[in-house]
């Protein structure tokens, strides 16, 4: 049990140690931006993401035509 829990570790600390390679040993290293909005030819086709469409679509409309609360209220009056 002990045996496999030790080789289990020493094999996700070298997964690890070698993903990170780039991020360490390069100047400046960062992590790959992997975010649709990150993308280049995501951008150029017009695919966002989405919470970018989400936050675009919460926006009021500056041209939208004021909607009434109670018709029944306007009615009586």
């Amino acid at each position: 049990m002990l045996k496999t829990l030790l080789i289990t570790v020493l094999i996700v600390a070298i997964c690890i140690a070698l993903l990170s390679v780039k991020i360490l040993f390069k100047k400046n290293g960062r992590f790959p931006n992997t975010h649709v909005s990150g993308s280049k030819a995501m951008r150029q086709r017009g695919i966002g993401c989405v919470q970018s469409q989400d936050r675009e679509a919460q926006v009021a409309n500056p041209h939208a035509i004021p909607e009434r609360k109670n018709l029944t209220e306007e009615a009586n009056d």
